[in-house]
C-alpha cells in the first residue's frame, strides 16, 4: 500500500479481511488522520470506503484474467457520527461487482455499478455511508 497508495498508508487505512462478497478495511482515529473537531477526517474516511469497495473490484477483475478497466465516475457520502477509534469500513457487494464483469466480458459495453460502503464503529454504529458509482469496461 505504502507504493500504490502512500496518502492511505500514512493515515492508517489497512485491510482488515476480504473474500468473494465482501471487503473490511480499518482505519483508526489519530492525530495523523483528524479533523479541528477530533473525529476521523472526512477525507480518510473516504479513502478507507473507496479501498473497501475498489479493492473488490480489483479482486474480480483479476480473476477473470482480462483487461477490463475501472473508474470511480461519482460518489456520495452521508456522515452520522462522529468518527473516533476504530472504524470498520465494509463493502458487501461482491455478486453485483461479478454480475457487472461477466455481463461487459459478453457485451464489450461498459457497465455501471452502485457499491454501498458503511463505516461502523467499534460500538455497531454507523458513523457515514458512501457509494461510489464504479464505471468498468472490457479493453
Amino acid at each position: 500500500m505504502l507504493y500504490k497508495l502512500p496518502s492511505a498508508f500514512f493515515c492508517g487505512v489497512r485491510v482488515q479481511s476480504i473474500s468473494d462478497d465482501n471487503a473490511v478495511i480499518k482505519v483508526k482515529h489519530r492525530w495523523i488522520n483528524q479533523n479541528p473537531f477530533q473525529s476521523l477526517y472526512w477525507a480518510v474516511q473516504g479513502m478507507a470506503s473507496e479501498f473497501a469497495s475498489g479493492i473488490l473490484v480489483m479482486q474480480e477483475i483479476r480473476k477473470s484474467g482480462k483487461k477490463i478497466s475501472m473508474l470511480v465516475t461519482h460518489q456520495e457520502g452521508r456522515f452520522t457520527k462522529k468518527a473516533t477509534g476504530k472504524i470498520l469500513f465494509e463493502c458487501k457487494d461482491g455478486q453485483l461487482i461479478r454480475d457487472a464483469i461477466k455481463k461487459t466480458l459478453a457485451t464489450k459495453e461498459g457497465q455501471v455499478i452502485h457499491l454501498k460502503t458503511d463505516g461502523v464503529n467499534a460500538n455497531g454504529e454507523i458513523v457515514s455511508q458512501f457509494v461510489y458509482e464504479w464505471s468498468i469496461k472490457a479493453k
